[in-house]
């Protein structure tokens, strides 16, 4: 089977201090849209260092941004992707390990601006262990009352009702945006600090039939701009195929 990796505000004061996080490592995203600057969170160690390790090997450079959906997200991290061809089918490089899954609800959700990893389906992960470099950052629609309700109830068949959106994830979701149906499920693990207008800029490009950009948008540096000093890396594991988060 095909191995799909398929993943500016004025904000309230208290919807800040509800998304307040410890941030003591950055890494810049120097793209061919322009710079995008994240921050990782100290409450995801696991996940944060493999990043930063990621990102010191170099592995990041001259990466496509691969896969983008409107007023969801935009996807980087395929190791395919440096020498694609214009058109070919993109979202099956990784590396053969995984993370572990770290959720922080609800301090950390899905919220515009939040980056989370993609991974494989529930089907062959149930523990929703996340990919080794695939990543997304996601934009999102602002949702109403109804809709929210909605995705709670998906939400409860998804997660067996261990996902509840709080009523302070619901004021963000219903007035900043974000992708509510995905948490609980997939890792988010930073934000964006600097280039929410880049990442809003590319997530309104145009694109094919698998949401790859018509005009390829690269990561053409990623540099660790703000460090621990000393991470440490997850061990390897066996391989597994992935997903990305889905449509919505």
């Amino acid at each position: 089977m095909r191995k799909i990796l398929s993943l500016l505000i004025v904000f309230h004061v208290s919807l800040l201090t509800a998304w307040a996080q410890t941030k003591n490592t950055e890494v810049l995203f120097e793209t061919t849209a322009g710079n995008i600057r994240i921050a990782l969170y100290e409450e995801t160690p696991q996940t944060r260092d493999n990043f930063l390790k990621i990102t010191k090997m170099g592995i990041y450079d001259s990466l496509l941004i691969h896969r983008v959906i409107k007023d969801f997200m935009i996807q980087s991290g395929d190791t395919n992707s440096k020498h694609a061809k214009p058109g070919q089918l993109l979202g099956t490089g990784d590396f053969d390990y995984t993370t572990e899954a770290e959720f922080r609800l609800p301090q950390i959700f899905h919220r515009r601006g939040a980056v989370a990893m993609a991974r494989e389906s529930e089907k062959v992960n149930p523990e929703r262990r996340s990919s080794a470099c695939q990543f997304y950052i996601v934009w999102g629609k602002v949702r109403n009352d109804q809709q929210l309700a909605k995705i709670q109830e998906k939400l409860d068949s998804a997660t067996q009702g261990t996902v509840k959106l709080t009523p302070e994830m619901l004021e963000v979701y219903k007035t900043v945006g974000g992708a509510p149906h995905l948490d609980g499920q997939y890792t988010v693990f930073g934000e964006v600090v600097e280039g929410m207008d880049i990442v809003e800029k590319i997530q309104g490009v145009e694109t094919d039939k698998n949401d790859r950009p018509l005009e390829d948008i690269r990561i053409l540096k990623a540099t660790v701009t703000k460090d621990l000093p000393q991470a440490t890396v997850p061990k390897k594991n066996s391989p597994k195929k992935r997903t990305a988060p889905r449509r919505k």
